[in-house]
């Protein structure tokens, strides 16, 4: 009997491609727009959740003081937040954008013209 586990693992691993190498620069540029993408994902979605909190007019209603506070308080937070993750949205989107580059970047070739 097919083990459809392993099978489909094998798949995987086999049709993987292999990461072309690119030079140290672009690939620290690369995870910094990937860490930056990843925190205005968790600001945004931040506000978003705070939006879904209804404000309430009380003794002391908000202001623009505290609506400044909160967002600069979200921003700190997305940023810091995703350093506790592991494997996060980042590391993805880091992937995705090396695989784009190393593949729009010229290979040498291995032939010579002679």
């Amino acid at each position: 009997m097919i083990d459809p586990i392993r099978t489909r693992a094998s798949l995987v691993t086999s049709t993987a491609p292999v990461a072309a190498p690119i030079d140290p620069a672009t690939d620290r540029k690369l995870r910094e727009t990937a860490k930056q993408l990843e925190g205005l994902f968790v600001q945004q979605l931040f506000k978003a959740m705070r939006d879904t909190v209804p404000q309430q007019d009380g003794i002391v209603s908000a202001n623009a003081g505290e609506d400044m506070f909160t967002g600069l308080m979200d921003q700190h937070l997305a940023a810091e937040t995703p350093s506790q993750w592991e494997g996060g949205l980042a590391e993805s989107v880091y992937r995705q954008l090396r695989g784009r580059v190393a593949a729009a970047t010229p290979q040498p070739s291995s032939s010579t013209d002679r």
